[in-house]
């Protein structure tokens, strides 16, 4: 990928998207689709802030040319062209660093990258508001994340050991008290994230597998039952035999296949935070069929 045009000094106005910014560049070569996304963030965030002062009118123009050249040398990428697409690359890639610090936090194994994967998620999940509001749970996910890092910087910083694990959070203003999830104080994931979460990167197995199946079914009779309630929207059918169908022990799946079937279910997930019910059903429908068959 081409090397962007430098910006300007941030200006003081700013300070509160440097660090996206940062994330950005360092993004540039390892995911392109998140860098340009960042940028994105920081480019809204910023004219929001100041757009007025001549400082902040140059960086934000400068800032402008830098999202162009992305946007044109990553054209093909269906990330980008899609904001369903984009939206589930993004928070896939944010949950993925929150579930990489979580568990390296739950295992007493405190580290810098690890703090810094803890910040970096929070700053993702910023940028995840590009596409709309923050659901409940990447709110909280954000929240978590946020003071864990801090938490986690703050006792290696002052010679102390962290509690592993979730625990109570308590900032100085009172303001902030324990939440429960699950019942469980400050539970990071719910039990279906983890789940989906499993399901969504499994691509290295050779044989596809009853959980991952019930797992679709679950949603497509989901998907059943608010048809009911969306009779605007025009709902594709759905093939009774995709709930008939076990995939034999004789079908073996290929990686490709499960990346397949991956990029299918991550499609219906966006589609369905946006409420596109058609797009959704069609997707599962096209991911059920290639684990229980190995065809499309």
């Amino acid at each position: 990928m081409a090397a962007l045009a430098p910006l300007p000094p941030l200006p003081p106005q700013f300070k509160s998207i440097q660090h996206h910014l940062r994330t950005a560049q360092e993004h540039d070569k390892r995911d392109p689709v998140v860098a340009y996304y960042c940028r994105l963030y920081a480019m809204q965030t910023g004219m929001k802030i100041d757009s007025k002062t001549p400082e902040c009118r140059k960086f934000l123009s400068k800032l402008m040319d830098q999202l162009e050249a992305l946007k044109k040398q990553l054209g093909d990428n269906e990330a980008i062209t899609q904001e369903i697409v984009g939206c589930a690359h993004l928070e896939n890639y944010a949950l993925k660093m929150f579930l990489y610090a979580d568990n390296e936090d739950r295992a007493g194994r405190f580290h810098k990258n690890m703090i810094k994967s803890f910040y970096t998620a929070s700053l993702l999940i910023d940028v995840i508001t590009v596409f709309g509001e923050l659901t409940d749970e990447n709110v909280k996910h954000r929240k978590y994340a946020r003071w864990k890092a801090t938490y986690i910087h703050n006792c290696l910083k002052n010679g102390e050991t962290p509690q592993a694990g979730p625990v109570g959070i308590e900032e100085d203003n009172g303001m902030l008290k324990k939440m429960k999830m699950w019942g469980q104080p400050l539970c990071p994931l719910s039990h279906h994230s983890r789940r989906h979460f499993q399901l969504m990167t499994r691509a290295t197995c050779h044989q596809a597998t009853i959980p991952e199946y019930r797992f679709l079914q679950v949603h497509m009779l989901q998907l059943i039952r608010r048809q009911k309630f969306l009779t605007a929207q025009t709902i594709p059918a759905i093939d009774p035999a995709l709930f008939s169908t076990i995939s034999q022990g004789d079908i073996r799946l290929t990686p490709e296949d499960f990346a397949r079937a991956q990029k299918y279910c991550k499609y219906a997930g966006s589609a369905l935070q946006y409420e596109d019910v058609s797009t959704a059903v069609q997707n599962l429908q096209k991911a059920l069929k290639l684990l229980t068959t190995g065809r499309e």
